[in-house]
């Protein structure tokens, strides 16, 4: 009998520092967010390979007056999803304030507002761990040297069985500097089998290191420790962190990351089992797998997140991140024709990277073509609006209204760093406020942007390298606005989104 297959990645997008989590018989899936909001993305599936995102656990990051603007390195970093007591719970840490849970009895909500469990710098990637059998609870976590001098450690601390705070100040469970080779020890993940706490924590770099594991008869150690999925002769680099879960049936798998410059950090699925000598056995004897058997599970259709939006009522899907808290009034309400979106006044209007009012989507990581149709009713000269692709350099096509009243369509890019936008073609004008402006994303992120304003397309402007931002791959953006100044500026309508692969 031959038996069905899957190909990695699996979730071929930036779902970056995945963890996982089974009830019954579905799985549950959630992923950095960094700095965007809605924050905590959930995803859900019934065999491992085809997901669907149905919501958020965290609708605004705190404080507010923090998130105001983009902080592509802050916000939430590698959370770990965990169901005890009848509820989801998830635990991150914000490198600058430290551990923060929500927790839900539902996936769907409501979720509880985000509770501090251990204030301090630099405490990131935190784990939780609750022993039914002892009533005991613990908390794994890493550092982040940016924040607080400190890497390549593990701490432990007893946790209050209500995950509500700490029982102690923790001591270091796992010193990476005392095992030969080991850097940049990061990323753990909690477990208990047959009577062993296990960590399995990636190290030696996102782009360049290896998945361990570590086990002990005791919480505080001391450690084992092993490389248990490494790069190997495959094409997948890292292999990083991830999440171990066991379907109902026994048979267990494991959930990762593979860092891919602009493309962030798409998911793969791996294979495992525990070896004759009790250590856990990924991939194909500790490599990745590009095509796999997949789980034994019952079939399922063909599932991934939704990219495609035509804005009905106004309303946009939950695929979308804003790059910061958003503003009231920045989307209107009820819009009847598309997602229409103020034309917001802003000094920092000349640079889409410091805009907290872009509203954003992954960039699919294989080729494909996004376009959109794009009506400006902003007034006021300056105003503009358009479809983007966001990295620590930029480009965008769009509208904008000229000093004479006049609409034009334009297409700009900006470099890495600071700097000042640049013409990428030269502006051509669009009497009637209106264009479908289209971006074909090809191999390595590479984007050819073109529009067109009723006379069929045309091409705008030399490829444009799309780039990751720091810790986020690359975006799509929609976005409007105008100079700062008084009053209302406009604004502009966005309507049949699409993205179609290649």
């Amino acid at each position: 009998m031959t038996h069905a297959t899957y190909e990695n990645p699996v979730l071929n997008a930036d779902w970056s520092d995945p963890d996982v989590v089974r009830v019954g018989d579905d799985f549950y899936l959630t992923a950095s967010s960094f700095g965007r909001v809605p924050g905590l993305p959930l995803l859900h599936s019934r065999d491992l390979v085809n997901w669907t995102l149905v919501g958020h656990a965290l609708e605004r990051l705190e404080p507010e007056e923090e998130f105001r603007v983009p902080r592509h390195d802050g916000g939430v970093w590698a959370p770990s999803i965990r169901h005890h007591d009848e509820r989801f719970w998830i635990f991150w840490g914000d490198p600058d304030r430290g551990v923060f849970q929500v927790n839900s009895p539902g996936i769907r909500g409501p979720w509880s507002r985000p509770r501090l469990v251990e204030a301090g710098r630099g405490l990131i990637d935190p784990c939780p761990l609750w022993d039914d059998e002892t009533g005991e609870a613990y908390l794994v976590h890493a550092w982040a040297r940016s924040r607080s001098g400190v890497k390549n450690r593990l701490t432990g601390h007893r946790m209050h069985p209500d995950g509500r705070s700490l029982l102690d100040e923790g001591q270091v469970i796992v010193d990476g500097d005392l095992l030969p080779g080991w850097f940049t020890l990061e990323g753990p993940k909690l477990h208990l089998h047959e009577g062993r706490f296990w960590i399995l924590a990636p190290a030696g770099g996102v782009a360049t290191g290896w998945q361990g594991a570590f086990r002990s008869r005791g919480f505080f150690g001391p450690y084992e420790e092993r490389v248990v999925l490494e790069q190997g002769d495959t094409a997948v680099n890292g292999p990083h962190q991830g999440g171990w879960v066991r379907t109902a049936a026994g048979e267990d798998w494991f959930v990762h990351f593979q860092q891919r410059g602009a493309y962030g950090r798409v998911v793969h699925l791996q294979p495992m089992r525990w070896g004759d000598d009790g250590w856990p056995v990924l991939g194909a004897g500790g490599t990745p797998v590009a095509v796999h058997r997949r789980p034994d599970l019952p079939p399922q259709p063909p599932a991934a997140p939704t990219t495609d939006d035509d804005f009905p009522g106004g309303r946009y899907g939950r695929q979308w991140q804003w790059t910061a808290n958003p503003g009231d009034g920045w989307a209107v309400r009820h819009s009847a024709d598309g997602l229409r979106l103020t034309c917001v006044r802003s000094p920092g209007a000349g640079d889409l990277r410091v805009l907290p009012h872009v509203l954003t989507q992954r960039l699919p990581g294989r080729p494909g073509t996004a376009e959109v149709e794009l009506r400006l009713d902003g007034t006021e000269p300056g105003a503009r609006a358009g479809l983007a692709v966001l990295g620590d350099a930029y480009a965008w096509i769009g509208l904008e209204r000229g000093g004479d009243g006049t609409v034009r369509l334009v297409h700009r890019f900006a470099e890495a760093g600071a700097g000042p936008e640049r013409d990428a073609a030269r502006p051509a004008p669009a009497p009637a406020g209106r264009a479908r402006l289209l971006i074909e994303a090809g191999a390595g992120a590479r984007c050819r942007f073109s529009y067109d304003l009723g006379d069929g397309p045309r091409s705008a402007g030399p490829v444009f390298a799309a780039t990751p931002w720091r810790w986020v791959g690359a975006l799509f953006g929609l976005f409007a606005a105008a100079p700062a100044g008084p009053g209302p500026a406009g604004s502009a309508t966005f309507t049949r989104f699409r993205v179609t692969p290649r």
